[in-house]
């Protein structure tokens, strides 16, 4: 199974000693079948006067850092290593529940379900749903993975893969008019639509690996990752990557997933002082092979 190291690293740095409020860091991989943490480590400079970890409503690993030091710099470090077991590509058969749209959630799992299928951004005059009825064959029923993929490309191919300096996630309807926006922004998009369509679905954040590869032609690496991923009767939840057209865990490191992009924030925090001391933000991420960073460390 393929081993990979992450190194994350953020720096905010400011005019003068500025003194922090609290920091919730979402940093650490998420176990699962197909990945397992077999060691994370979190360096906090200056360190912090406590440092407590919880799991949050989606059982996220959070760290919460408090300060009781000034500074001019405040720097966290993570490292991780995994063993990524990615998924094979799943298939559906015509004996599944969810083989064709529309389908039905069992009676059980809807209620878990219902904050993901409940469309949270507006939509006034239907451009957001109409869009994701593209994908529905004229007469129904439609293959489900046909839709899925079909989204997931659709967006790759037919929208512009922009960086933004702004803070946050931008409407779905945004990036629908200007067809651009970042990851983030893509997987809300796709989320929104799906959601509309009655189909679950969720943010996921995390890392991209093999982003400095330049036969994968991807984009977004660099800094963290997100794309969504969707429930299916018998099939559970399935990633897909609309900035990549990535189908399933291929490459994908999962860190956090939420109902919405503001429950998975990777960092933040606040500082005390005037909004001139500040004066950036500085990250650098890698996800390497375990044998490729052997190899960079005695180079």
């Amino acid at each position: 199974m393929p081993l990979l190291t992450i190194h994350h690293k953020t720096v905010y740095r400011y005019t003068h000693p500025v003194a922090f409020g609290e920091h919730c860091i979402m940093l650490r991989p998420r176990d699962g079948h197909d990945l397992r943490v077999l060691g994370s480590e979190l360096v906090i400079d200056p360190q912090p006067m406590s440092l407590r970890w919880i799991h949050d409503v989606f059982g996220n690993s959070v760290a919460i850092a408090t300060f009781d030091e000034r500074a001019d710099t405040l720097s966290f470090v993570s490292t991780a290593t995994v063993e990524h077991n990615p998924a094979h590509e799943f298939a559906l058969t015509p004996d599944d529940a969810a083989y064709f749209y529309p389908f039905l959630y069992d009676d059980e799992e809807f209620p878990d379900l219902q904050q993901f299928i409940t469309p949270q951004y507006g939509d006034p005059n239907g451009e957001l749903s109409a869009w994701a009825r593209r994908f529905l064959d004229a007469e129904p029923p439609t293959p489900t993975f046909r839709i899925l993929s079909g989204m997931t490309h659709g967006i790759r191919e037919s929208f512009r893969y922009r960086r933004r300096h702004e803070q946050g996630t931008q409407h779905p309807l945004d990036t629908l008019q200007t067809k651009s926006g970042t990851c983030r922004d893509y997987a809300l998009f796709m989320m929104e639509a799906l959601r509309r369509l009655g189909i679950a679905a969720r943010f996921v954040s995390g890392y991209l690996a093999g982003a400095g590869d330049s036969a994968h032609g991807y984009v977004g690496g660099g800094s963290t990752h997100a794309w969504v991923q969707v429930y299916l009767p018998s099939a559970g939840w399935i990633e897909f990557d609309p900035t990549n057209g990535i189908v399933g865990t291929r490459d994908l490191i999962r860190v956090a997933v939420a109902r919405d992009p503001r429950q998975a924030i990777p960092l933040h925090g606040v500082y005390l002082g005037s909004a001139e001391a500040f004066l950036r933000m500085d990250v650098d991420i890698n996800v390497v092979s375990v044998g490729e960073d052997a190899e960079r460390e005695t180079a």
